[in-house]
C-alpha cells in the first residue's frame, strides 16, 4: 500500500530533529503524532516554531515519547511504498527517529511523491509528456491553497495530489 509522510521538525539544521509525524494511507485514512524530544535533542529555532506552531510547551505537554511514536511508524510504514514531498530532509528526520530509538538508521526509506505522481500518471500507457502534464495539472489543482506545514495537512496534500493525477 501506498503512503504519503510528512515531518515537521525543531529546525532547518543538521541537528534539527522530529517533533511531529504524519501519514496518510492511499485509501485516505491517516495518523500523526507529535513526538517528546529525545535526549540530546536540543536544537530549536523559533522562526521554525513561527511556521508550524508547534511551541516545546505543547511537545513537552501532548507529545509522545519519541520510541513509541518510532515504533507506531515501523509499524506503519514496514511493507509499504512511502513517499514524501522533500525525502532528503523527511528522511533526515526518519532517521533522527530511529536512531534515537535503537533502531538501524536505514530501517525504513522514503522515496520521492513524485515517482507515485509520475507511476499513476502513466498507468493507462500514458507518454512521459502526458505523464508530466497530468501531474502538473494535478498539482495546479491541489497547490493553489498554502502549504500548512503541519504533518497529517501535508501528507494529505500529497495523498490529494496523486489522487487528483
Amino acid at each position: 500500500m501506498l503512503l504519503f509522510v510528512d515531518f515537521e521538525a525543531s529546525s532547518l539544521s543538521k541537528q534539527s530533529y522530529p517533533i511531529e509525524v504524519g501519514w496518510v494511507w492511499e485509501d485516505g485514512r491517516e495518523e500523526g503524532h507529535l513526538i517528546r524530544p529525545a535526549p540530546g535533542w536540543v536544537e530549536w529555532d523559533d522562526s521554525a516554531q513561527a511556521i508550524h506552531g508547534i511551541s516545546r510547551g505543547l511537545l513537552a505537554r501532548d507529545g509522545e515519547p519519541h520510541d513509541r511514536v518510532c515504533d507506531r511508524v515501523i509499524a506503519a510504514f514496514e511493507g509499504n511504498d512511502v513517499y514524501a514531498s522533500a525525502p532528503s530532509w523527511d528522511g533526515h528526520w526518519l532517521s533522527m527517529l530511529l536512531r534515537a530509538a535503537g533502531q538501524p538508521r536505514h530501517l525504513l526509506r522514503l522515496r520521492s511523491s513524485e515517482e507515485a505522481f509520475m507511476a499513476k500518471a502513466r498507468q493507462d500507457g500514458a507518454s512521459e509528456t502526458l505523464a508530466t502534464a497530468r501531474v502538473a495539472a494535478a498539482r495546479a489543482l491541489i497547490g493553489q491553497a498554502p502549504a500548512a506545514h503541519r504533518a497529517i495537512a501535508d501528507a494529505r496534500r500529497e495523498w490529494e495530489t496523486w489522487r487528483a493525477v
